[in-house]
């Protein structure tokens, strides 16, 4: 009797329905917005020829200094995030003991509530009348109110707050996985702290690192509302270019070329990262 086939004779069906979704609502939409950057269409849309017309519309100085700012955003993010999760999921890894399934639960907790109220609860923090403001001339550092609110400060704050929990969960995932022996062992060995942390801990949560700086990174590039709300709009990003074209009433396909050059640019500076980030870890003594 022929035995029926099932799930364990193809593994990948049931990642059929995500495949298909993907390409659905990523591949086909980039493939026409790259159609539409690189081709002509005549007014009864007809097919006019290829132009590029439409990128070199984008390559001048003001465009270049937009695309060296969004660079400029996620790099900083990504490496501030850096230097606050690394302790953090350290400590909970760690340190957490009976509270770490609380303190990564406060960790989700953003995640379950809308993204306006997250930039709401900020604007209270750091308005001129805030938490922030009242706090610092309580303790006699300033004597007026200091304006935080619009300010690169106020998007940089925003941004850590809201990237950080991408970066803290892969470091925390390779570090729980962490035989504390190590550590213990190379203390025993002599080893001060830098050297067991540039050793031991760093080398062997390099991959963590790389995968958090990645997904903080990445989304920071195109990053929109943030930069709007809390920096005042005084400066462009590639989100703010990109929306101002894709919802322009006639400027559509100017939006198209300007997502795809920006996207060829984030390609490459996430491949020269990916190298560089790959070089310093292996440059790491052990």
């Amino acid at each position: 009797m022929k035995k029926l086939s099932t799930f364990h004779d193809y593994p990948f069906a049931i990642g059929i329905p995500a495949i298909i979704w993907q390409v659905l609502f990523f591949y086909l939409p980039l493939a026409i917005l790259a159609i539409g950057s690189l081709f002509a269409f005549s007014e009864e849309g007809s097919f006019a020829g290829l132009t590029l017309e439409k990128l070199g519309f984008f390559l001048r100085p003001l465009y270049f200094k937009v695309i060296g700012y969004s660079l400029l955003l996620a790099l900083s993010n990504s490496i501030l995030c850096i230097l606050v999760a690394y302790p953090l999921a350290y400590y909970i890894a760690f340190r957490g003991k009976k509270i770490k399934t609380i303190l990564l639960f406060l960790l989700l907790v953003p995640f379950w509530t809308n993204f306006l109220l997250h930039v709401y609860a900020w604007f209270f923090v750091l308005e001129n009348q805030g938490f922030l403001n009242i706090t610092l001339q309580w303790l006699g550092l300033i004597s007026h109110p200091v304006p935080f609110l619009n300010s690169t400060f106020a998007t940089m704050v925003m941004m850590v707050y809201y990237y950080l929990p991408f970066m803290v969960l892969p470091i925390y995932s390779a570090l729980e996985k962490f035989d504390p022996k190590l550590i213990e062992a190379s203390y025993d060995l002599g080893a001060t702290w830098r050297q067991t942390f540039q050793k031991v801990l760093l080398p062997l949560s390099g991959r963590s690192i790389k995968t958090g700086f990645f997904l903080v990174f990445i989304p920071s590039f195109g990053e929109f509302a943030i930069p709007e709300l809390m920096g005042g709009d005084r400066q462009m990003f590639v989100g703010s270019v990109v929306a101002h074209y894709i919802l322009g009433d006639s400027t559509g396909t100017l939006g198209a070329a300007f997502t795809l050059i920006s996207c060829c640019v984030l390609v490459v500076s996430t491949f020269l990262l990916y190298k560089g980030l790959d070089y310093l870890l292996k440059r790491c003594p052990r």
